[in-house]
């Protein structure tokens, strides 16, 4: 199995004088080159994904591509590079982050033709991120996808669609959240309950501003009411269910974890060791346990860390069984042009995926159709017109 550390470590000095902000042209720059390093890693990693391959080989082949092409671009750079978020792929009724090792049980898990795959990762250059997550159908004999797949295969691109394009400068995040509630009813499905998107920064892909999908009442209560501003960077993790979309922790170990930003001196040496093995090779960004260079040790040393909060897990989450989860995850900047999709997955195959529900609200799907960048005619009229009353000041 090949290696899955970052090819460069995290230590490297930071320049608090330097400027991060999409102002800077470079920044956008190291944005769209992680993101197209994304894309086309998910592009290789689905033509993998046929009945009978193996999961945990795919996610560590995932992890294998980002590696190799992230090590292609900034040649001789003294800044850290490689995964963002590590390559996981949930089938079905699981919805999200599984990943397994192989000594898990799991490790022996397959596709089939017919699955509903979702498939999530990211690259980073110098702690810029582009992550994304797409759904499909494994293909098979049946040409159409049909029935509850095609149901929440359609309310998740259109609410990912939505959001997208709610997510602008002065709009609020409970827009996004109605409007995701509302497509999904339309195809008598849920968003998952309680999943949040994030604003995005350099080294950070948990930002304070957040969306959350479905709240309970306790969790519409605590979450803030967040304005969203030109220059930020949002990734827009889109899940709904064909059930309620309440979901459960069960079966499959945790194997992705994030460092948090908290101190704690760790008593044992197994810990304290693969914790700083942690911190030099993944900084900021998720990993997965594959990655370390023991993983038996690594297994005992983060329980002592994530028992004290040090790291942060992203637990295997499970819908009912026979249930269907789709996810969509795009990162957009918002910049003085418009909405910028930096990556995301590829358009949904509307010929192939057939529903029989349909979105009626008439807002939401004239939203959808629209572009993410303002029309030229309103640029050159706004331009004219700015034109015009500065030739009538003038005189």
């Amino acid at each position: 199995m090949a290696d899955t550390s970052t090819t460069t470590t995290a230590t490297v000095p930071i320049d608090k004088s330097a400027d991060f902000s999409l102002a800077n042209p470079d920044t956008l720059t190291k944005y769209k080159t992680a993101s197209e390093i994304s894309a086309r890693v998910l592009a290789s990693l689905k033509i993998l994904c046929v009945d009978g391959a193996n999961i945990l080989e795919l996610c560590a082949k995932g992890d294998s591509f980002l590696e190799e092409e992230t090590a292609k671009v900034y040649k001789g750079k003294k800044f850290a590079k490689g995964i963002a978020f590590p390559t996981c792929i949930s089938p079905n009724h699981i919805v999200c982050h599984f990943s397994p090792l192989p000594s898990d049980p799991e490790s022996q898990t397959t596709i089939k033709t017919g699955d509903l795959l979702k498939i999530s990762l990211g690259a980073q250059i110098d702690g810029f991120a582009g992550v994304l997550a797409d759904t499909f159908v494994v293909p098979g004999d049946e040409d159409k996808v049909t029935g509850r797949r095609a149901d929440v295969l359609m309310a998740a691109y259109l609410a990912s669609e939505a959001a997208i394009r709610l997510i602008k400068p002065g709009a609020k995040n409970w827009e996004i959240t109605d409007a995701v509630n509302t497509i999904a009813k339309a195809f008598d499905c849920s968003a998952v309950e309680g999943m949040l998107s994030h604003q995005q920064e350099r080294n950070v892909i948990d930002g304070k501003k957040q969306i959350i999908l479905n709240p309970t009442e306790p969790q519409r209560r605590e979450m803030s009411t967040h304005i969203f501003e030109e220059g930020e960077i949002y990734g827009v993790d889109i899940l709904v269910s064909t059930a309620e979309g309440k979901v459960r922790r069960v079966e499959a170990r945790t194997t992705v974890f994030k460092k948090a930003d908290i101190t704690y001196l760790l008593k044992l040496k197994a810990s304290r060791l693969v914790f700083s093995e942690i911190q030099k090779k993944f900084g900021a960004f998720p990993f997965t346990l594959r990655s370390l260079d023991d993983e038996r040790k690594a297994r005992m040393g983060v329980l002592e860390c994530q028992q004290h909060g040090l790291l942060q897990p992203f637990d295997v989450l499970y819908e009912k069984d026979g249930e269907y989860v789709a996810q969509f995850f795009n990162t957009i900047a918002l910049t003085k042009n418009g909405t910028v999709r930096l990556t995301g997955p590829p358009p949904l195959d509307l010929n192939r995926v057939t529903s029989e529900k349909t979105l009626m609200d008439d807002k939401l799907t004239t939203l959808i159709a629209s572009s993410l960048k303002p029309s030229s005619k309103k640029k050159n009229k706004k331009n004219s017109d700015k034109a015009t009353a500065n030739g009538q000041a003038s005189r």
